[in-house]
């Protein structure tokens, strides 16, 4: 199962390292990770996906709290929590079928960025599942790049 977890961290050099090799080192996989400074200067989020069942989740959680340079940790099963992720796509665009990736992209609430004589760059931000629908979609024109944030949460409360 996949849980979301936020580390608020001090904005040290080698912070992210020792994240990494705490995961690395008892063999927990990361699905993606996400790390960028807070509106405090001294501070970074690290928002960490990972799969395991709850025991393996909970160990986690542990021993994230446990290093050096960790201010709070969340874990985003506890509680109701808004995630978001943002996707650069690059698809295949013929002139006869432009006007119908664009209307896809519209419904979507996704932005054309980039116009090419070959291919459109669009921005789609959103949970997880719109997103996998949208790439699914966008298959089928044929995608020649794609590039993803990860995943970003906060608390709602």
């Amino acid at each position: 199962m996949r849980h979301t977890i936020s580390v608020l961290v001090e904005n040290k050099f080698g912070v992210l390292t020792r994240v990494t090799g705490l995961f690395s080192g008892r063999g927990y996989n990361i699905d993606s990770l996400n790390v960028a400074p807070t509106h405090d200067a001294s501070l970074s989020r690290m928002t960490i996906v990972t799969r395991g069942d709850a025991a393996t989740v909970e160990q986690i959680v542990k021993q994230l709290d446990k290093l050096v340079d960790t201010v709070k940790v969340i874990d985003y099963r506890q509680g109701d929590y808004i995630d978001r992720e943002l996707v650069l796509l690059k698809v295949k665009a013929e002139p006869a079928n432009r006007a119908e990736i664009c209307q896809m992209a519209e419904l979507f609430r996704a932005k054309v960025v980039d116009v090419q004589p070959g291919n459109l760059t669009i921005e789609i931000t959103g949970a997880e599942g719109k997103i996998e629908k949208f790439i699914t979609l966008m298959k089928d024109f044929g995608i020649l790049d794609l590039t993803r944030t990860g995943v970003v949460a906060l608390p709602r409360a």
